[in-house]
């Protein structure tokens, strides 16, 4: 045996070893055949046999549904890559015999793979080039051999030539060598269906997922992000919205660094100005009610009753319930007692003052369903219901039509309190609206500020106007001592003179003498400190 039998056997694969028996590269040379053929009555694009065929000047043959589509998505010749339109495309009459194979209409020889045929340009009509050969081009009778139309050589095109078959090749298509593809919308829309990747389903999982599909509604994972509306001067709180701490604590919450006011809503501010009350005519058809409505204190409350008063909300509605000695109620619409809404679609909450109670006759005030559940429905006290307070907010009183309001109580009612005898609101009227003059004192206080703000900004941003020099020292002659006022150099003078030695015994007293400090230079020790 030789020594070096196992040199080779090494734990690795080599590269001849995984080129020759495993998935290495080859040698070079095509992937594919070198010849593949495409039948002369096949589509150069689908490869499948066309039902339409359209041929171009080089005798490439399509089919009418596959290269319109393509010619709109990418505008060239699907083989050789080339600009190309519509109307370069020739249709071709292609004839058949009583077996339904194609042949030519002259000659009668069935078209194989073999045969030479070529197209007449202008008619379309396909022949052999056998028949052309010698009916048109050697007589030169350029005629077409069934419509007799006028033609000439240069409208023969080739559409199969035996001895150059490198044309039927779709290996060399440029379509096929770049992998271009039709995008089929239907299809790109089924894709889109969960459903279109399911292939075995049975019928109680199709059932659950077709109501699936039909309830339900799928959320969005992310919410959309909303523009920031920074509130203005007369709209922002005392309080922040809280965020910059929500973005401190939170990873789910962005980071924020600036504190941003948080916005008072637009009612709110507007009840701010509402200090009057409101003033409402119900008609009946027992008579008129007259009625208070105390905006001033519970401004929400009487919004949705003045509202509905004046979209005519309560007009042909019933008061479907009557108490003697006790109330009245309407403002239901079905007229069941279940029915109504408040003008902002939803229930609102209650408002309770300490000073509007169910005291006397004639209280206007709230029905509701327990608590925060105020909708549309009201009721008119026939006397005092101290025991509904803080249970239903009141927010007014009958001021004139009193009679009306008794003449109501007398009607007669049925086991379920319901009045015998309808009695309907026909019409409302509102005679004063307190909420359209304080949205007006709203915008009027805008304006003032926004006004005030835009003047600030323009004067911080204005350059302050340079002062002019001054003029300088008073002068008062011309020459040396210009600036000297010799009047009252003289004045002061004369004082002086008057009283010499006084001034001097002030100025000797007024400047004390300066002791002379005696300078030692004896060494000593420390004691002394």
């Amino acid at each position: 045996m030789g020594k070096k039998q196992h040199q080779k056997d090494k734990l690795y694969l080599t590269c001849s070893e995984w080129t020759q028996f495993f998935g290495g590269k080859k040698s070079d040379g095509p992937e594919r055949g070198p010849f593949r053929r495409l039948p002369f009555y096949c589509c150069s694009l689908s490869l499948q046999p066309f039902e339409h065929p359209l041929c171009t000047d080089k005798g490439d043959i399509f089919d009418l549904m596959n290269i319109v589509p393509w010619l709109k998505q990418y505008g060239t010749n699907p083989i050789t890559g080339e600009k190309m339109e519509a109307k370069a495309l020739t249709k071709l009459t292609f004839h058949k015999n009583s077996e339904d194979k194609y042949h030519c209409p002259v000659t009668f020889k069935v078209f194989n793979e073999n045969a030479h045929i070529v197209a007449i340009k202008k008619t379309g009509h396909v022949y052999s080039y056998e028949a052309v050969e010698r009916l048109n081009i050697r007589p030169k009778n350029w005629k077409d051999l069934l419509t007799d139309e006028p033609i000439s050589r240069k409208d023969i095109i080739t559409l199969q030539d035996p001895t150059d078959l490198d044309k039927f090749n779709f290996n060399n298509f440029h379509h096929l060598k770049h992998n271009l593809k039709l995008t089929d919308e239907e299809v790109e829309k089924a894709k889109k269906d969960p459903s279109y990747h399911l292939k075995n389903v049975n019928s109680m999982t199709g059932d659950v997922l077709q109501e699936l599909y039909r309830d339900y509604k799928p959320q969005d994972l992310l919410p959309k992000e909303k523009k920031e509306e920074h509130p203005d001067k007369m709209s922002s709180a005392h309080h922040t919205t809280g965020m910059v701490a929500a973005g401190f604590t939170s990873t789910a919450v962005t980071p924020r660094t600036e504190h941003v006011a948080a916005k008072i809503d637009n009612d709110e501010l507007k009840y701010r100005f509402v200090k009057k009350k409101g003033y409402v005519r119900i008609r009946t058809n027992k008579g008129d009610l007259n009625m208070e409505l105390h905006c001033d204190m519970v401004p929400k409350t009487c919004e949705n009753f003045l509202k509905h008063c004046q979209n005519k909300y309560y007009k042909g509605t019933q008061f479907h319930r009557s108490i003697r000695n006790f109330m009245i109620q309407g403002g239901d619409p079905t007229a069941t007692g279940k029915g109504g809404e408040s003008v902002w679609g939803k229930p609102f909450k209650d408002e309770f003052k300490p000073n509007l109670t169910h005291t006397g006759r004639g209280v206007l005030s709230m029905a509701n369903s327990g608590p925060n559940t105020n909708k549309s429905q009201f009721f008119i006290t026939y006397r005092s219901c101290t025991h509904l307070d803080r249970k239903h907010t009141v927010f007014g009183r009958v001021v004139g039509g009193l009679d009306t309001l008794t003449a109501m109580e007398k009607v007669e009612c049925d086991s379920t309190d319901k009045p015998q005898e309808d009695i309907m609101i026909t019409d409302t009227l509102v005679f004063v609206d307190p909420y359209a003059e304080a949205e007006t004192l709203v915008e009027d206080e805008r304006r003032k500020q926004a006004a005030a703000e835009e003047e600030e900004r323009k004067s911080y941003l204005n350059i302050p106007v340079k002062r002019k020099k001054d003029d300088g020292p008073k002068v008062f002659k011309s020459g040396v001592g210009k600036y000297i006022n010799m009047a009252s150099a003289s004045a002061s003078a004369s004082t002086s003179s008057a009283d010499p030695g006084t001034s001097k015994q002030t100025d000797h007293a007024a400047v004390p003498p300066k002791k002379k400090v005696k300078s030692s230079s004896k060494l000593t020790d420390f004691s002394a400190w």
